[in-house]
């Protein structure tokens, strides 16, 4: 019998309004003045097309926003600065914001080894 366990944190596209108790949030255009499903939920912000590092300096080597975002909401839950969470729920405006999460968790080795996109 072959055990296969992934424990990577899955990420799933959704609405605020569908992030559950266990969920933090990765946003698309910030996090300001928007709805939170709870009090306390953990989140990050990111921009599909900017912000962020130069490409290649030393703390980033050129990940994008969606990875930094992702990266930031890990350490916050490794640190216990954030509520423990079990899932990110990725909440994206554009078919751009969709693009930069989805690559960010197939494509960046660090997102990749840390998070997973939720079947279904």
């Amino acid at each position: 019998m072959v055990w296969k366990l992934d424990v990577r944190i899955p990420v799933r596209f959704g609405p605020v309004d569908q992030a559950g108790e266990d969920d933090a949030l990765v946003v698309e255009g910030g996090v300001e003045g928007g709805p939170a499903p709870r009090t306390g939920a953990a989140a990050a912000a990111f921009e599909p097309d900017g912000g962020g590092h130069p490409a290649g300096c030393a703390c980033c080597v050129a990940r994008s926003p969606a990875a930094q975002a992702l990266h930031a909401l890990f350490q916050a839950r490794a640190k216990g600065e954030v509520p423990f969470f079990r899932r990110v729920l990725a909440v994206t405006r554009t078919p751009e914001g969709d693009r930069a999460v989805w690559s960010a968790v197939r494509n960046d080795p660090l997102a990749a080894g840390r998070f997973r996109l939720e079947d279904g």
